[in-house]
Order: structure tokens, then sequence, then C-alpha cells
């Protein structure tokens, strides 16, 4: 498969996912602001999703259970046009599960895949849809160590560095090196927010200790992306998701929509990794490259 030429003089940012639904919950604004703003998006998604529980009831039927890597499949499509994403890598992993699981030690799952294979499909993926800017899992995941999100961050990480080399997975095309890597981060800033805001308003916040006493990554963020334009696209594409969100949650849609709103409307990331100069504290990811590429 040829590369896109006719998209070169346009920046590109690619996302780096699990599962359907990860794109929904984690970054989605950001996404939505760069594609208004003319970028092109790509989305690669590394499984099917095939062991996500069913948590809506309303879903929670034998013929949706009986198709239900089907309906991911269609839950995404729906997420993505609403987040609007112009591309879907799907990267072909089975949902690896929680550890000591059946589906964990499944050999086709993500989690057991072969790590060389797993970072060249994603090194494929790379040379050809051309990122400018790739985000993906950090390195820190103590809050929510799912094997999957270990492991999208292993395979970025080394995709990274390795879609420039010629030397590296020569038969996944022509070499092309993304300029800068950013890790996903769920700031306590915005679970403190939110938990203030569900109390001020003589509400039950959802975040309990298990929330806000979670090791948090706030003194390493580096970009804080404006997303107050945009903050309906992350809630829109979680309800696309009909068989992994419940309408009726607190977490996700406890705030009444007005409130929820004005909540710490940002989304933050950790720059990992940058072959260009930017400033030290960030509000686009695109920062230091908008110059670079024409269009």
């Amino acid at each position: 498969m040829s590369p896109p030429t006719d998209h070169l003089d346009q920046l590109c940012l690619m996302t780096v996912h699990a599962h359907p639904d990860d794109e929904a919950s984690k970054g989605a604004a950001t996404v939505a602001r760069a594609r208004a703003e003319g970028a092109r998006t790509v989305l690669v998604c590394c499984t099917g999703g095939e062991q996500g529980d069913i948590l809506n009831p309303a879903m929670d039927l034998p013929e949706v259970r009986e198709r239900l890597a089907e309906v991911r499949m269609e839950e995404l499509a729906a997420s993505m046009e609403i987040i609007g994403y112009d591309e879907l890598v799907l990267l072909g992993y089975r949902d690896s599960g929680m550890p000591g699981t059946p589906a964990n030690e499944d050999p086709r799952c993500f989690a057991r895949a072969d790590h060389d294979e797993a970072v060249g499909r994603l090194v494929a993926a790379i040379r050809h849809h051309r990122p400018h800017v790739l985000i993906t899992y950090g390195d820190d995941q103590r809050g929510y160590p799912h094997p999957d999100h270990l492991r999208v961050h292993e395979i970025s990480v080394a995709a990274f560095d390795a879609a420039g080399d010629p030397e590296a997975f020569p038969e996944a095309g022509e070499p092309w090196q993304p300029l800068k890597l950013y890790y996903t981060v769920w700031s306590k800033a915005r679970l403190l927010a939110a938990h203030e805001r569900f109390l001020a308003l003589g509400l039950e916040s959802p975040f309990g200790p298990e929330w806000l006493e979670r090791p948090n990554q706030d003194d390493r963020i580096t970009t804080t992306v404006d997303i107050s334009e945009f903050v309906d696209v992350r809630p829109r594409a979680l309800l696309a998701h009909r068989t992994q969100v419940d309408p009726e949650s607190k977490l996700w849609f406890g705030l009444p929509p007005e409130e929820a709103r004005t909540v710490h409307p940002y989304d933050e990331y950790v720059l990992a990794r940058s072959l260009v100069d930017s400033d030290e504290v960030e509000d686009d990811v695109f920062a230091g490259l908008r110059d670079r590429v024409a269009g």
C-alpha cells in the first residue's frame, strides 16, 4: 500500500489505543480540535475489545453477547465519526483481558504477541500514514495496569524510533520519522475539579479514595490543550460505545452537562520525545510544527 502523498503538506496526528472506547475516554477532544483546525487524524486500535464487559444493562442481551466483537466495531465506527477521525488502523490482535483470566493466556492476544511483530505492524501504519505527532499511553500506568495498555506503551515507544530507521523493518515501507511523541494523562487536577464540583452541587461524588489517592503525574505534564470548544465530544463518543458505557454512570455523566462543560476543559499530556523546538510549557500538540508543515 503506497503512502498518501497527496497529504504531505498537511499536519497529521496519530493516536494509538488498546481497545474500542479508549479513543473516546482519552484525548477525544484534542483529536476533534486538531481535525477542526485542518489536521489529518488517524486512529490505531490494537485489539477488537472482545473481552469487554457489557456495562450498560440495556445492552446485556443474548443477541449482543453472541456478536460482541462485531458490535464493538460498529460502536467504534460511530465514535470515530463523532470525534472526527479520518482513518482507522486495526492491528488485529485479540483483547488480552486482565491477568489471571483465560483470555490473557490466549496466544492470539495482544499481551502474548511477539514484540517485534507488533512493533512492525505499528511501524507499517506510521510509515503509511506519516503522522507528525504520535499520542500513546505513558510509562507510568500504576493507576490501571491493563496488559493491553502496557503493551501499547511498549510498542509505541519502539515504533516511534524504528519508523524512521531505514534498517528497521524494511518490509514495512519507506521510513518516516514522527517528530513528537506524547503520553496521555488523567491529571489529579482534573479529578479534584470534578470531585469538588459534585460536592459543591450537593451531589455524591464518584471519585472516592481509590481515585483521589492514585499516584499522579501532574508534575510531568508539559502540554495543556484548551478543549473548551469541544468538551461535548468525549461524552458523545462515549455514548456511542453502547455496550461499554452505562448512560447512567455517575463517573461519566453524573454532573449536569452545563456544569461538566466548565470543569477543567483541558486535555493534558506528557511530551516524551521531541525532534523539534517548542516551549517548555505547551498549549498545542503541534507546537513547533505548524511553521514546518505548509497548509
